[in-house]
């Protein structure tokens, strides 16, 4: 991702980006990446939002099972919302409501995290609800490559984090915390001189969130496509703080089906000792793109969104199925995509037309 930070409102939020990237040979460098991407971003059909003729005629937002989470009534999916029906484009409005309605988390700022997170606490506490947020901002982040970034350092890591604790004060909180900064570390592309620093850092970070009374913290676990053995994964969250967090997340911005991500976190879990998990169905209800890995994380065409928000799974680990990926922000501008972390309205209703539920 490019680091580009959106304002929809009192947030700048990294959004889309690269880390769902299941990256088939760490030492590749940005420079051989983006030449990869550049080749498989030229879809006329994506641009439109998806594969022609599998665009599914839908109505309003089928009942979803109850979810805990607070409903953000000015996303990007609420505003455009209303910009349709101003311009009485009644049906794609309608479609969109599948997104807008439904809880998304926020990626509070990376500068300041503290206005955005007491704005969406208080509104939240007015209904009693969750507010879901991605803490992403972990020194090194990406990389280097298209989410580069990050706090300039350990210090200023502490800082912000601790800033964005005490702004969720005593609310009801979810905190989804750094996607990809152990799966890096697992796959290599985190340089070693960086590892024990981070692992101190995501470590603290637990304990500092966890000090609040109502915040539940999931360390961030890739997803079965980047890290193909759960086993790998469970030192790595052992030396983060699995012990003392709510659990792990799966699947933060990418596309592999319920089944095979839960089958992969049962497998993990009992690895490190019976840890919960969520797992993100934001843009999963078709599974991933089928053929290369490079061409598959990225705005891949013919998506749909998953299962709904919703702590109702079912199944006694698996605590939630959340949106953490915002459906409708581009992941990059492949395929014909605006910039990483822009809102794009037509991607967003291709996702809605093909829904799972």
């Amino acid at each position: 991702m490019s680091g580009r930070r959106i304002v929809p409102r009192a947030f700048a939020l990294p959004r889309a980006f690269s880390r769902a990237f299941p990256r088939a040979a760490p030492a590749l460098t940005a420079a051989v990446l983006a030449t990869v991407l550049a080749a498989g971003c030229s879809s006329p059909d994506a641009a439109r939002g998806g594969e022609e003729g599998t665009e599914l005629v839908r109505g309003e937002p089928a009942p979803s099972a109850a979810s805990p989470y607070w409903v953000d009534p000015n996303s990007d999916a609420a505003r455009q919302v209303r910009t349709w029906e101003r311009q009485g484009r009644e049906a794609e409005a309608k479609m969109l409501r599948r997104i807008s309605g439904r809880p998304v988390a926020d990626w509070p700022a990376w500068d300041d995290p503290a206005p955005g997170i007491r704005a969406a606490a208080e509104s939240a506490a007015r209904t009693k609800k969750t507010i879901l947020l991605v803490a992403y901002n972990i020194p090194h982040r990406d990389c280097g490559l298209y989410s580069a970034g990050g706090a300039k350092d350990a210090d200023s890591y502490r800082s912000w984090i601790g800033e964005f604790a005490d702004a969720i004060g005593d609310a009801r909180a979810t905190v989804i915390l750094e996607p990809d900064a152990l799966s890096h570390i697992t796959d290599g592309c985190t340089p070693p001189e960086h590892h024990a620093e981070r692992y101190q850092l995501l470590s603290e970070a637990v304990d500092t969130l966890k000090a609040r009374p109502n915040t539940r913290v999931y360390l961030d676990a890739g997803n079965p496509d980047w890290i193909d053995e759960p086993s790998k994964m469970a030192q790595p969250l052992r030396r983060a703080g699995i012990n003392r967090a709510d659990g792990f997340s799966l699947n933060v911005s990418n596309f592999q089906s319920n089944e095979r991500v839960k089958a992969y976190a049962d497998r993990l879990s009992d690895a490190v000792g019976g840890s919960h998990f969520v797992i993100d169905t934001s843009r999963n209800g078709n599974g991933p793109l089928s053929g290369g890995r490079e061409d598959a994380w990225c705005n891949p065409p013919g998506r749909g969104l998953g299962t709904p928000p919703t702590t109702d799974t079912g199944d006694d680990r698996l605590d939630a199925y959340l949106w953490i990926k915002r459906p409708g922000e581009s992941d990059g501008t492949c395929r014909g995509g605006p910039p990483a972390g822009d809102w794009w309205p037509e991607y967003a209703l291709g996702l809605a037309r093909r829904a799972a539920s």
